[in-house]
């Protein structure tokens, strides 16, 4: 059973939902390794990135054991016998594996998945701590999370004629301190003190750490009241803080509570737009690129990154912030004939893969993490779903006065929830009609089918 998800105000968002998991369904497939998430049509594997993100709040929700299979797939067992994440070229986006692990097994209630979780998670973590740990900063080495491309950095380390995509043929590349990525070095660090608490396990000096790499984000990539792009590690600019906007890496740093709680709306309004909405990196590296000529990576629309925008907003409840996601993402799929594709021009919202390396690239059509980035920002945002060992609450947005929001099938272990949301005077939860401490949820024990409302104050 699938989520069917309804608004009174917003007829639209039904369809588009519709969409979202029709595309993941159409990406779930089989091979003789068993069924596993791949990141689009233009896509056979499954790598780490994406199998991480498609999973994270949404086919960890609606497809979780597709997505416990990816995830499984993405790792590798080295010839000590230590199962690790997959230990391929783009290392620094490795520790968002954690994330999603971690999310899913809450999420499920399997135990054994979370004591993969915290064995995986802490074997890759010592081998990123070995090599791409920067003691004179306290940072993380790596590009960002969606900047795999030379497009999407600088000149330097990039060059302005960039023979080759992929971002590591730079060598000082390897040395930038990116804030999406230390952001998420952040969050894996917590995960896994928190997995180690649910085990019954000391979590170490997992959450210091945690704390010490937040002090060092906001030391050297802080930028006023909003965070930098980069701090170059190494060559000529060594030290030095890039002001370009990585709207990842400042969602994230939102939803992650890298940002201080006073500076995160200064956080969120700093994330660069275009006419057709908020964009990977603003502005353009003006030496390489313009409006009519933009960076595959750099000023222009995916809309995962887009989503993931829009989850910081809800984070905040911003409500004006995440209607507009929704508003960006609805056109995009227009300009697709209804389609959720890779990335968009960010003037006129059609589907472009933008420039790099001297030509124009393709935008991939039905790429999945667009899909379930749009998902994540519904069951998390909007449905306020908050999965846990124990139980399933509800923190939902609040709708307009008169909105009501309604979502059918949605599975949590053995239960199936139809829930409503409504604007309210007062806030309160009923199951099947009984009110009950909203604090409580649907336990996981829960088996059958369950109507649920929440009224939400203001």
């Amino acid at each position: 059973m699938d989520i069917h998800l309804a608004s009174t105000t917003r007829p639209w968002l039904g369809s588009l939902n519709d969409t979202a998991v029709w595309t993941l369904d159409r990406n779930t497939v089989a091979d003789d390794r068993g069924t596993y998430i791949r990141a689009g049509d233009g896509y056979v594997d499954p790598w780490t990135r994406d199998a991480a993100l498609n999973s994270w709040g949404a086919a960890s929700i609606l497809r979780p054991d597709a997505a416990r299979s990816t995830l499984l797939r993405v790792c590798e067992t080295l010839p000590d016998g230590r199962r690790v994440i997959a230990q391929d070229q783009q290392w620094w986006d490795q520790v968002v594996w954690v994330l999603a692990a971690r999310d899913l097994a809450v999420t499920t209630g399997d135990a054994d998945l979370l004591r993969t979780v915290l064995d995986v998670g802490r074997a890759s973590l010592a081998i990123l701590d070995r090599e791409r740990f920067r003691p004179r900063w306290g940072l993380y080495s790596g590009p960002a999370l969606m900047q795999d491309g030379i497009s999407g950095l600088p000149t330097p380390p990039a060059t302005t004629d960039e023979p080759t995509s992929f971002v590591l043929d730079y060598p000082d590349a390897h040395e930038v301190m990116t804030l999406s990525t230390n952001v998420l070095y952040v969050a894996a660090h917590r995960c896994l003190a928190a997995t180690a608490r649910d085990l019954g396990e000391d979590a170490g000096d997992l959450d210091e750490r945690a704390d010490r790499l937040v002090h060092a984000v906001r030391e050297h990539l802080g930028d006023g009241d909003t965070f930098g792009y980069l701090v170059h590690g190494t060559g000529p600019t060594a030290g030095t803080l890039e002001h370009h906007r990585e709207a990842a890496g400042l969602a994230l740093a939102t939803v992650f509570d890298v940002a201080p709680e006073h500076a995160r709306a200064a956080v969120l309004a700093s994330i660069g737009r275009g006419p057709a909405g908020a964009v990977n990196v603003a502005p353009h590296f003006a030496d390489r690129y313009s409006d009519d000529h933009p960076g595959r990576h750099n000023a222009i629309c995916w809309p995962m990154v887009m989503g993931l925008t829009g989850l910081a907003a809800a984070t905040v409840r911003d409500t004006d912030g995440v209607d507009q996601t929704f508003e960006d993402l609805r056109a995009l799929v227009a300009r697709s004939d209804g389609r959720f594709d890779e990335v968009h021009d960010a003037v006129n919202g059609a589907p472009s893969g933008g420039w790099q390396c001297g030509f124009h690239w393709d935008s991939e059509p039905n790429q999945t993490w667009s899909a379930t980035s749009f998902l994540r920002l519904v069951h998390l945002g909007t449905l306020g779903l908050r999965t846990g060992l124990d139980a399933v609450r509800f923190d939902p947005l609040r709708p307009a006065a008169e909105e009501v929001v309604t979502a059918s099938g949605i599975r949590f272990r053995g239960a199936t929830i139809d829930l409503t949301i409504e604007a309210a005077d007062r806030g309160a939860l009923s199951i099947d009609g009984i009110d009950v401490d909203p604090a409580n949820g649907v336990p996981g024990d829960t088996t059958g089918h369950h109507v649920v409302h929440v009224a939400v104050a203001a």
